[in-house]
């Protein structure tokens, strides 16, 4: 099994491979379950979660009260979502999410497995966390556009 903080490396690493052919997006938003998505709003989304969970651990690592989550997630497609996905787009996501990703092994490789693995009342665990960023639906929705 893989550390938790790898997990998101590999899902972060596995969302830039299909992003590489992103920039061949038609511009039509891609229907996926009761969603539609796009390239753009791929990118959102993982950055924005991986976002959202990392100043959840980090809060309870601190002792202090999360900030409730009011992110429109993925119900909502803006404007910008919509825009045409260049290889500049790429570039820039690309170093967007490796940080993230970085910043991800770095915070959980400093964990002992014991506070991993704590239960809190009405929250997941540390790895747990990890584990649901390991999901890579959001990128999956996008798919390989290469074809």
């Amino acid at each position: 099994m893989l550390e938790p903080g790898r997990m998101i490396e590999q899902a972060v690493s596995h969302a830039l491979r299909l992003a590489q052919s992103w920039p061949a997006w038609d511009g039509v938003p891609i229907a996926v379950d009761d969603r539609v998505y796009t390239p753009h709003k791929a990118v959102r989304r993982i950055a924005d979660h991986l976002i959202d969970h990392l100043a959840e651990v980090e809060a309870r690592l601190a002792g202090v009260p999360t900030i409730p989550d009011h992110w429109h997630a993925s119900g909502i497609t803006t404007a910008a979502d919509l825009a045409p996905f260049t290889e500049e787009d790429l570039a820039e996501a690309s170093s967007r999410l490796t940080r993230l990703a970085q910043i991800w092994v770095v915070r959980l490789d400093s964990l002992d497995g014991e506070r991993l693995d704590r239960a809190e009342p009405g929250a997941w665990t540390i790895r747990e966390i990890a584990e649901h960023l390991s999901d890579t639906y959001y990128a999956d929705a996008v798919g390989d556009l290469s074809r």
